[in-house]
């Protein structure tokens, strides 16, 4: 039986061919884990959001890192043998063109790209405050914007540099990540903290006289821009030796060390807090800066300042590289407008530089766009959450399809007879938490406010068929579509190619 025909496909069609590929095997396991870490961010994504959360939520919003943490170990399951059979550059654009074919793969790839690209902007944006403490100046709109787009050129110089200055990087901002989580953390509990741990379970009035499950689930968006990244583990896959039984470790480490940092952080900030109900009623509209003062004094809030912006700069040059490894692995197959360009490869640093350039530019942008609204970084945020997720479940979806049809991993790494039991549930958990994430919570402003998150969604989906219905882009190439489904007529009728849509 051909390599099409058998079970899951067979290795020969399960990327590029033995010496096809431009990159150089350089990234270790350590480095892969640490780039899905500082992708995932535990300080990031806590420090980011957790004044919002916890005026939205009061204390026991913590939970969302628990409900979001089981639901996307789920989701890196799936992915970890998705990854194992298919170890491409590029992430889930070719996973689901190889589970589903090639219209479902464009545009998992077009979501996830628009998804990344913003993920970007929302962090270096979110770094933008911590600059202005550093250096001792205000945070206006307008000088935010400046340092997230000083941040982004910074980051994307480091990614120009190659894999080796990559995988530094993330080497470095692993260790910052730990600094800020553990260390800052054990200070806080030893000398700052004013309360016990039956705070998470008192809403200190957030909820009014109502029930408590709707502010919850709306200060769960904590949790949910917490657990990503591990994904990023995937997107280097041409840069790892040994990738089928290093990436699906790294991402499994990813979820439940980064899960663990990022709770203990919100666990530690939280029982620092003073007074809650200043945070809920918004008299205290930063409560991370203020614990980090008052616990710190000012010389030291500012040098955990600097660990922070380590950070969040390497948390930005993991997510530009995961973006442009999509760009090259796109344009290598001539999935998208000037394919010749993004296609093209550094032979010297081994990187693709212009897909790298396009992921600093339209960021960039995006931020400059911002001064248009009065509450940019939330709705960034929450468009940026919706389209990971989005691009996720178009995965997990595609693969469960798979499932049904035949398809049987056969990488390193395997879930067995829970293989479809887990996915199963990976796809309920995300359906669950796009729902949550869209779900408009602000009758009281116009319309279009309160439904941004999916009319942004929408547009982004709306644009993609548009341009893969007149451009058809996505048949231009002769990858290996739809392939990991076997072909009933093939298995019948003897050796063929893999099937293409």
């Amino acid at each position: 039986m051909s390599a099409a025909g058998a079970p899951g496909g067979a290795a020969a069609a399960s990327g590029p061919r033995e010496g096809e590929s431009e990159f150089r095997k350089e990234m270790g396991p350590w480095a892969n884990f640490a780039l899905g870490f500082t992708y995932l961010s535990p300080v990031v994504s806590t420090y980011t959001l957790f004044g919002t959360a916890l005026a939205d939520g009061g204390p026991p919003m913590i939970w969302a890192f628990v409900l979001a943490g089981c639901g996307q170990f789920l989701v890196a399951l799936v992915f970890g043998e998705v990854v194992a059979q298919y170890p491409i550059a590029g992430g889930v654009y070719p996973w689901a063109r190889r589970l589903w074919g090639k219209r479902w793969a464009w545009m998992t790839g077009w979501v996830y790209l628009w998804a990344l690209l913003v993920t970007i902007t929302s962090v270096a944006y979110g770094a933008g405050p911590y600059i202005a403490i550093l250096l001792g100046y205000d945070a206006t709109v307008h000088t935010t914007v400046l340092c997230t787009i000083a941040l982004i050129v910074i980051a994307v110089l480091i990614n120009y540099a190659g894999t080796k200055a990559l995988s530094w990087a993330a080497l470095i901002g692993f260790g910052a990540e730990l600094i800020g989580a553990l260390v800052v953390g054990v200070i806080l509990l030893v000398t700052h903290r004013f309360h016990g741990l039956g705070v998470l379970f008192d809403d200190y009035g957030a909820a009014g006289d109502g029930s408590y499950l709707p502010v919850f689930l709306g200060a769960a968006i904590i949790g949910f821009y917490q657990y990503y990244g591990f994904e990023a583990c995937g997107d280097v896959a041409e840069e790892v030796a040994h990738p089928g039984k290093v990436i699906p470790k790294a991402m499994r480490r990813t979820i439940y060390v980064g899960g663990a940092a990022a709770t203990f952080t919100c666990l530690t900030l939280l029982l620092a807090v003073v007074d809650y109900r200043a945070v809920i009623s918004g008299e205290d509209n930063d409560p991370v800066v203020r614990v980090l003062f008052d616990a710190l004094g000012e010389a030291g809030a500012r040098l955990v300042m600097a660990v922070v912006l380590i950070s969040f700069l390497s948390c930005t040059i993991s997510l530009q590289a995961a973006a442009g490894r999509l760009i090259y692995s796109y344009a290598r197959d001539e999935m998208i407008i000037g394919h010749r360009l993004l296609r093209k490869f550094s032979a010297k640093r081994a990187v693709p530089e212009w897909a790298l350039l396009l992921a600093a530019v339209v960021p960039a942008l995006i931020a400059v766009g911002s001064l248009i609204s009065e509450d940019a970084l939330t709705k960034i945020v929450s468009f940026a959450i919706l389209g990971i997720y989005a691009a996720f479940q178009m995965v997990v979806l595609a693969a469960l399809r798979a499932r049904l049809k035949g398809w049987r991993p056969s990488g390193e790494f395997r879930l067995g007879r829970w293989g479809l039991l887990v996915n199963a549930g990976a796809l309920a958990y995300g359906l669950f938490a796009i729902i949550n994430i869209s779900w408009p919570r602000t009758p009281d402003v116009p319309w279009y406010d309160n439904w941004i998150v999916l009319l942004s969604g929408g547009i982004v989906v709306a644009v993609g068929l548009v341009y893969m219905f007149t451009t058809h882009h996505y048949g231009r190439s002769d990858a290996p579509a739809g392939n990991a489904i076997p072909d009933p007529a093939t298995a019948r009728t003897g050796p063929g190619e893999a099937r293409r849509d």
